[in-house]
């Protein structure tokens, strides 16, 4: 597949980008490579994003349209049915999965929704790579390819740069680094960057994961002209409303509720259910289809929560222009 990448050139109206945000404020870096640090209170802004500034009352002025957006639900207390966008402007979304541990398949299909729903190309790294044998390197890429049989994936070690050649492709665009704490993202951008930008901690001896060291999401600069953006380990994968992603991400169950005989079928006790059928056969697992499920729910779940928080604020600003004809 060709990647299409997201540039700025030197004359875009939005020529700077958002680096990293700390507490209302924004780290920004123009094309040339200055910097800038400004307001952003009132401002929708996400780590990628391109801007203008006011530099009179130095704060961001305008954000430019996305081109694509990694987008989950927010975890904070009293975040209900609020994204969080945890990357913008991204062309690949590298899914990192530590190969010592294996591959979570229920969790690299949530990153995957994730990913599909973003508009970048999603790409498995199987990190850690030196500390496994080749034999679980093919164990732990076909239990990958048993969530989405055309996805690329990559064995990694930041201890072998030899191993980081295959990923000279995806270099020259923006990259979103998603993973677990500790499966090794701040280690390999520090080995894709050259020199040691990102906080690493110790590893464990038993399971061979770090410690989460990575508190805000960063863009980091690379030698071949493009972008790693580091963000901090996602102990939940929460899901945002998904426009195609969790088609894309189950697409072999969608694909057999295509021969169903009942378009509504909810692969349960239904006569001729293709789903079923495969489960019978041994084609396609139990988990796999209670995964999908559950991620289905989760989302309406999402949106009703959407609609809900949309009629209370309608509510409320009802009451407010009631009680202003009022006064008046």
């Amino acid at each position: 597949m060709a990647l299409a990448f997201v540039r700025v050139s030197a004359i875009s109206p939005f020529p700077w980008r958002v680096r990293r945000l700390d507490r209302g404020w924004s780290a920004l870096i123009d094309s040339d490579g200055h910097e800038a640090r400004v307001r952003n209170i009132g401002a929708d802004i996400a780590v990628g994003d391109y801007v203008t500034i006011d530099t009179g009352e130095e704060r961001i002025e305008s954000v430019a349209p996305r081109a694509s957006a990694l987008v989950r639900r927010a975890s904070f207390e009293g975040a209900r049915a609020v994204p969080h966008v945890v990357a913008a402007n991204i062309d690949v979304v590298f899914l990192l999965q530590a190969a010592p541990s294996g591959v979570n398949p229920r969790r690299l299909e949530r990153e995957l929704v994730l990913a599909f729903d973003s508009g970048a190309r999603p790409v498995v790294l199987l990190t850690k790579s030196d500390a496994v044998t080749a034999e679980q390197i093919a164990h732990e890429t076909a239990v990958v390819h048993g969530v989405a049989p055309d996805l690329a994936v990559h064995a990694v070690s930041a201890r072998d740069t030899a191993t980081l050649a295959d990923l000279g492709p995806y270099l020259a665009g923006t990259i979103a680094l998603l993973g677990a704490s500790g499966v090794g993202k701040s280690t390999l951008v520090n080995a894709l960057v050259g020199s040691d930008v990102q906080r690493t901690g110790e590893v464990r001896e038993g399971d061979q994961r770090g410690r989460h060291t990575t508190v805000a999401a960063e863009l980091v600069a690379l030698p071949s002209g493009g972008w790693l953006i580091d963000t901090p380990g996602l102990r939940a994968v929460t899901l945002w409303t998904s426009g195609h992603g969790i088609e894309r991400a189950f697409a072999d169950i969608f694909a057999l509720s295509e021969n169903c005989r009942f378009r509504d079928c909810k692969h349960e006790e239904e006569p001729s259910c293709a789903v079923r059928a495969a489960i019978e056969a041994g084609t396609l697992s139990v988990a796999r289809l209670v995964a999908m499920e559950r991620l289905v729910a989760e989302e309406a779940a999402v949106e009703e929560e959407q609609r809900e928080r949309e009629r209370t604020e309608d509510r409320r600003g009802f009451r407010k222009r009631t009680r202003g004809t009022d006064q008046n």
